[in-house]
């Protein structure tokens, strides 16, 4: 595998902390093999670009954030207000790019595989039209059996190559909560998806020790798949 996505079912599910975890493991375990980092389009500020650098990653800033915009909403609305057209061709061309020199490329998404990048496509089509293995991170909470199976219809209509979920812990919550909110045997049962582990609630996501450690809690060899 040259390419993982790391989608959301929603926006704030903790793509970023997933992402940078995968990245901390990396570093320490595989840290002979070059790793490329990239998250396409960027609205406003996110926590991918405060994470990175606690990293050494051997990229351009543009390689890693090809098109940024300063508006904190969804890109096509934020280009109409910045007067500015998302051209998804030097994207993709900085995405090959990485593909030649590096052993694996995470790509993070932005919300949702049903967030516009365009005013015609979502994420999905993105992950569809890159052949970009998917993991669905997916926040314990209310809510999170209904948004999972509804991504996981939208993922199939869109024939993107899902992998799985990972349940992250967004917020302190008891086994009983977890089980209650975002039950394994439950959601596997309706969407005949694995889910690859649980991210516990980091108090410090910049603590590298602590997302090495959580990551290494992840089924990591559908992630890291040679």
């Amino acid at each position: 595998m040259k390419s993982l996505l790391i989608a959301g079912t929603d926006t704030d599910t903790g793509k970023s902390v997933l992402t940078t975890a995968l990245i901390a493991y990396w570093q320490i375990y595989y840290k002979d093999r070059p790793l490329g980092v990239m998250k396409p389009i960027q609205s406003g500020v996110g926590d991918l670009e405060l994470y990175l650098d606690l990293f050494t990653l051997n990229q351009s800033p543009e390689s890693i954030t090809p098109l940024y915009l300063e508006t904190p909403v969804a890109p096509p609305i934020a280009a109409e207000v910045e007067n500015k057209t998302i051209d998804l061709a030097p994207i993709w061309q900085a995405f090959t790019s990485l593909q030649k020199s590096k052993e694996l490329v995470m790509v993070e998404g932005l919300g949702g595989l049903g967030s516009p990048i365009t005013h015609e496509l979502v994420i999905a089509d993105l992950a569809r039209d890159w052949k970009l293995p998917t993991v669905l991170v997916v926040p314990v909470k209310l809510g999170a059996i209904s948004q999972t199976v509804a991504n996981v219809a939208l993922a199939r209509q869109y024939r993107v190559p899902l992998i799985g979920f990972v349940l992250n812990c967004t917020h302190p919550c008891t086994p009983t909560q977890q089980e209650q909110w975002a039950p394994i045997s439950l959601i596997e049962s309706l969407t005949q998806m694995p889910i690859l582990g649980t991210l516990p609630y980091l108090e410090n996501p910049r603590d590298v020790s602590q997302l090495t450690q959580a990551a290494s809690r992840l089924d990591l060899e559908r992630f890291f798949i040679y």
